[in-house]
Parts: structure tokens; sequence; C-alpha cells
């Protein structure tokens, strides 16, 4: 591509950017939004990180894992049970990530 068409590209993404996400701020008046549309919105954040987090866990290089010796399984679930346990999300982490580190290079997988 040729810098005029590079330039042309960005200020187009701008453009439409601008258009799609400033739409809600040009307008005077507040947008009505039903009550069934604010509650479904409550859960946007978890299942979005569930939509991140799932593949990485039982995929590997986009094909589902073939054996139970993957520490990511074991990590995801000692985390689980961390955190239905003690409400903590360091702790989750810690243990999730500990589990992990200690099955891959304890028992090499």
């Amino acid at each position: 591509m040729s810098a005029w068409e590079i330039a042309i590209a960005i200020v187009g993404m701008t453009a439409i950017t601008w258009i799609t996400r400033g739409f809600f701020f040009f307008r005077r008046a507040e947008v009505p939004v039903p009550a069934w549309l604010i509650e479904s919105l409550r859960y946007a954040p978890l299942a979005a990180m569930v939509a991140v987090v799932a593949p990485e866990i039982v995929m590997t290089q986009g094909t589902l894992i073939q054996t139970w010796k993957d520490a990511r399984l074991y990590g995801a679930a000692a985390a689980t049970a961390w955190f239905f346990w003690r409400r903590d999300m360091f702790g989750t982490i810690l243990v999730g990530t500990g589990t992990m580190l200690a099955m891959r290079l304890g028992l090499g997988w």
C-alpha cells in the first residue's frame, strides 16, 4: 500500500469510529433503555471473560486438548475451587498459577 492509501484508510477508520461511537454523545435527550437490557448488561463482563479464558484452557493451537495431562486444566480447577472457598481474587490467581507452575516444573506437563 502506498502512503496515500494508508492515510485514507486511517482517516476512514477514524471517521467510522467517531460516527458509530460518538452517536450517543451527540443526542441532546437521553435514550430510554429498557430495564431488561440494563439487567442483562450486568453479565457482559463475565461473558467476555469466559469467551476469552475458556478457549485458552481447553484448546492448543486451535484444537481441543487430547489428554488430561495438561496443567491448565488443573490450574483452572484449583483456582475455581479457591475462589468458591475464599472469594478472593488475588488468592485465586496465585493458586491457579502456582498449580500450573508446580505441574509444569514438577511433572513436566
